[in-house]
């Protein structure tokens, strides 16, 4: 390397070293510039971190999305697995329509198809809430099938869609129009709409409490399997506590159903019984004190199992719980129509005796014993109705009703009181002959010499007897009456606000065993004029000390009454007591009109006549002293 070359790298070596060295920062511009690089990190880690998260947030979105999605197909693929063809129809919008006419209000769920609760408008429940007979958060309703891929189905999870647009989810009719209203449930569901659907189709007339149901299958060939032979219908409720007293109406509530025969039968009122029906059932009813829920079938139901289970008084105001399951015959290969009927409604003699079904028997009328039902049928019914018609207070018209009755029996109360009287004439000479015969063994001497004694005067002891007890069957049919009669439910009358109820007077804060809670009025006073009652025919018939047991029992009995009918309907107590009343008045009228001295000259002058015996009686006396004479040998 030549001298120049040397002089040429050192120079360029001194020029690189002073490059370097003006170029070099200062601290201060160190400084700066460190600080600006730590901006610069912090904001690139900042962004960092940002789209670290908004990258986390979209994987959670993503498994999120892929999980609903499965989710979504597992539930799918679950409804397809139940319901098959229908499963489109499992899935829907839970929504109600209402059908309303002029003494109905009827709510239907889309989900079943079915009468999810009825109300009657013109009624109330006791504490003057809406009076619905049950309620579709404890009822359920369906009818359940086979199809074809094995599949079973139960209408109650399907959602069921209007069949026809434009009449909306809430309908109404009245005066003597009718209205249809058709909720229908497609294979595939509603947007495959065609000719494959099972329809339940709703006819409601404007004033009346039946209303129509016909279940439709069009076109299900294919669909339901075709093995099928019989469809099961399900129908359970609970029915809900109406009236005043729970324990009253639990007992007079339970399932009543009619054979194909026209025989009215029902389960115990008194206790939880099932039972299962193997012949042909034409309706079974739900049926409380006073109102009822009847499915009809036209032709027959060909065998029915049902159910009824009491409940205990809560807050919760269910008072039994229903159940029924029906078995329909069907006709998988061609199209079917099931023509069946609901009544939603009263009790009443009158409406539920014009559908010519015997729905009118779930009346307790006392139909076991042909007397009592005749009596409130062709008696008691059609003056109750009459006079009801004249717009009156019930309390007059039972008023009424008792003058009436008591002046149809009057001949038998005259006769009664004249029975009483002789006997009560003849008293001291009956005890002349118990003085007679003292000893026991001398008994039959003295009983056929009391009997010698009536005969020559002419006086008979059952002649008293044999008038009460036609007049028993009356009373007994007016204890049926009046607390199953639907007309005195909530009709007040003086301090009673219901008369088909107990009356209440006071409170009591504890309860009385036997008795209740409560004082009746109505009840108290029933009791002491039957005990006013009984003293008075007691001192009118003259009985003597023979039988003194029976006289205990005589004056008991009304005490026993007080336990019983305090917690009753008020109107029949209330009857009870106008019917003693009432039998004052008359016997006080009869001792007016009847000299009884006169009737004892006439028993008198009877004595005096030879006594004519029957052949009856002959051979009775040939027979005693045969047995006599068989005795002594």
């Amino acid at each position: 390397m030549n001298r120049t070359n040397i002089i040429g790298l050192v120079v360029i070596m001194a020029l690189l070293i002073g490059y370097s060295f003006y170029m070099t920062p200062s601290k201060a511009e160190l400084k700066q510039a460190q600080l600006r690089a730590d901006s610069i990190a912090r904001v690139e880690r900042a962004d960092s971190a940002a789209q670290a998260a908004q990258a986390a947030q979209a994987l959670l979105k993503s498994k999120a999305d892929t999980a609903a999605a499965v989710q979504t197909d597992t539930s799918q693929a679950a409804s397809v697995a139940n319901t098959g063809a229908f499963a489109i129809a499992s899935k829907g919008e839970d929504r109600f329509f209402t059908l309303e006419n002029e003494v109905l209000k009827l709510k239907i769920a889309a989900k079943g198809g079915y009468v999810y609760s009825a109300e009657l408008k013109n009624y109330k429940s006791y504490d003057t809430l809406p009076l619905i007979l049950y309620r579709g958060d404890s009822s359920a309703f369906g009818i359940e099938f086979n199809t074809e891929d094995l599949k079973t189905i139960n209408t109650s999870q399907l959602f069921f869609v209007p069949a026809a647009s434009g009449k909306g989810d809430s309908v109404s009719v009245s005066g003597k129009d009718s209205l249809q209203y058709a909720l229908r449930v497609y294979p595939g569901g509603a947007d495959s709409a065609g000719s494959r659907y099972i329809e339940y189709l709703y006819t409601l007339k404007g004033d009346e409490f039946m209303v129509g149901f016909s279940v439709r299958f069009v076109g299900m060939k294919g669909v339901i399997a075709q093995n099928t032979q019989d469809l099961v219908l399900t129908w359970n409720a609970d029915l809900y506590r109406q009236e005043k007293s729970f324990k009253n109406e639990l007992l007079a509530s339970t399932i009543h159903y009619m054979d194909n025969t026209g025989d009215v039968n029902n389960l115990n009122e008194s206790k939880d019984e099932k039972e299962r029906i193997t012949t042909p059932v034409r309706w079974v009813s739900f049926k409380d004190q006073f109102f009822s829920a009847t499915l009809i079938a036209p032709d027959k139901f060909e065998s029915t199992d049902v159910e009824c289970t009491s409940r205990v008084e809560s807050s919760d105001r269910i008072l039994k719980s229903m159940k029924a399951s029906f078995s329909l015959p069907f006709n998988p290969t061609a199209d079917q129509q099931i023509d069946l009927r609901w009544y939603f409604g009263p009790n009443k003699y009158k409406i539920l005796r014009s559908y010519d079904l015997n729905l009118e028997r779930q009346i307790p009328l006392g139909w076991s014993f042909f007397l009592m039902q005749w009596i409130n049928r062709f008696a008691v019914l059609p003056v109750f109705n009459w006079l009801e018609s004249f717009n009156i207070n019930y309390g007059i018209i039972i008023l009424i009703l008792t003058v009436l009755l008591k002046i149809v029996l009057f001949p038998i109360a005259w006769k009664t009181y004249i029975s009483s009287a002789k006997m009560r004439i003849l008293k001291p000479e009956v005890e002349e002959i118990n003085e007679r015969y003292p000893k026991k063994e001398d008994a039959m001497k003295k009983q056929q010499a009391v009997m010698t004694l009536y005969k020559k005067a002419g006086a008979n002891p059952m002649s008293g007897c044999v008038p009460m007890l036609l007049q028993f069957p009356i009373l007994i049919a007016l204890f049926r009456f009046f607390p199953a009669s639907i007309e005195l439910r909530q009709q007040s009358f003086l301090w009673a606000h219901d008369l088909s109820s107990y009356d209440s007077v006071l409170n009591l804060p504890f309860t009385i065993p036997f008795y209740g809670d409560h004082v009746s009025l109505f009840c108290l006073l029933m009791t002491v004029s039957t005990i006013m009652y009984t003293k008075m025919n007691n001192d009118m018939m003259g009985s003597t000390n023979q039988m003194p047991g029976m006289k205990t029992m005589m004056y008991l009995m009304p005490i026993m009454f007080l336990g019983f009918f305090n917690s009753y309907s008020s109107g029949l107590s209330y009857y009870y007591l106008l019917a003693n009343l009432f039998t004052f008045a008359q016997m006080f009228l009869i001792r007016k009109f009847v000299n009884e001295d006169k009737l004892h000259a006439r028993i008198q002058e009877n004595k005096k006549k030879p006594v004519v015996k029957s052949g009856f009686q002959k051979r009775l006396e040939e027979m005693a002293k045969k047995q006599g004479y068989q005795t002594k040998k």
